[in-house]
């Protein structure tokens, strides 16, 4: 491809959004499909839940009518259920391999001050069940953006190594190793081929995060790096847009926490749903946000799966008073 690509509102190429408008995938989702057993700090628990998050980030977009297609590996014990629920969503699985034995199971720990995930033992790796970039098919190459979700860090900077050979890619990604003083050299060398990086509490360790998370922000701006939203959980959580230094605040989620699983993710897939769309960094997160508070009001993905375009719409308007906004 010769020349520079024109850029949209949204920071992506124009060449790849003519290219979603002709009818193509807009958003890509690579990661991890797992199934999850639950234990909260309250003695509840859910076990053999379908998760991963590809299906809280696919349904977080799909929710506002973006074209999204997913990059994963499914276990042979993966609840065919749920992938049948995001190709009714609209969700392309053309990027799904299937392994012929099952899958990563993990125990998510609920705890007072945190989250720990843990392996169970006979399961394959988190490597094995990880994407590669050969993995992606080739349809979804004219996409608007690629969102790497959580993965092992060796994972992850292979599709960004991948990703970046492509003009006017807008990669963004999602943490799964934690950003720590004595590992932040190979994070700044991830992310400055990276253009919007999610971190949340649990991922961003570096000194002073918790007290001053807009100098902590500040400290990973390199390279290409355009946007990093810092998710605080209940909190809501603080964007830093590196061009003009500018930190937008979103609120806290307003519905009852049945299930916090899946809300960053659901927030990452509505907030580039909004981006890719051409909509100011504003409207974005509040897309985000209210996809993320759909995933936290019940089991799951039951929450997402349950809305629609009208409702997600109407709970916007009351959250953040916007009637008449776009």
């Amino acid at each position: 491809m010769s020349g520079s690509p024109g850029r949209t509102a949204a920071g992506v190429s124009s060449d790849a959004a003519g290219g979603a408008a002709s009818g193509g995938i807009e958003l890509v989702f690579a990661g991890n499909l797992l199934v999850d057993d639950l234990v909260f700090p309250d003695g509840r628990s859910r076990m053999g839940q379908p998760g991963g998050a590809m299906i809280y980030a696919s349904l977080g977009a799909s929710l506002w009518g973006a074209r999204v297609g997913v990059v994963s590996v499914a276990g042979s014990d993966y609840p065919v259920d749920i992938l049948r629920a995001l190709e009714a969503r609209g969700v392309d699985l053309s990027g799904v391999r299937r392994l012929d034995r099952q899958g990563l199971r993990t125990w998510l720990l609920y705890e007072e001050h945190g989250r720990r995930v843990l392996h169970q033992l006979g399961s394959p790796s988190h490597a094995e069940v990880s994407p590669m970039p050969e993995q992606i098919p080739a349809k979804y190459l004219s996409a608007r953006a690629i969102h790497l979700s959580p993965m092992p860090l060796e994972s992850q900077r292979a599709l960004v190594s991948d990703c970046v050979r492509r003009p006017g890619a807008f990669i963004s990604l999602d943490p799964h190793e934690p950003v720590r003083e004595e590992n932040l050299g190979g994070w700044l060398e991830t992310l400055r081929d990276v253009d919007a990086f999610f971190p949340g509490e649990d991922e961003l360790k570096l000194d002073g995060a918790a007290d001053d998370p807009r100098g902590t922000l500040r400290r990973l701006g390199v390279g290409r790096l355009k946007l990093v939203a810092f998710k605080q959980g209940t909190r809501g959580g603080v964007l830093w847009e590196r061009e003009c230094d500018r930190f937008v605040e979103w609120p806290p989620c307003e519905p009852p926490t049945v299930d916090h699983t899946g809300a960053g993710d659901a927030f990452a897939g509505g907030f580039l749903a909004g981006f890719v769309a051409g909509h100011g960094i504003e409207q974005a997160l509040e897309w985000g946000a209210t996809s993320a508070s759909f995933a936290i009001e019940n089991w799951g993905a039951r929450g997402l799966l349950a809305a629609s375009r009208e409702t997600a719409e109407r709970r916007r308007q009351r959250l953040f008073r916007a009637e008449g906004s776009s």
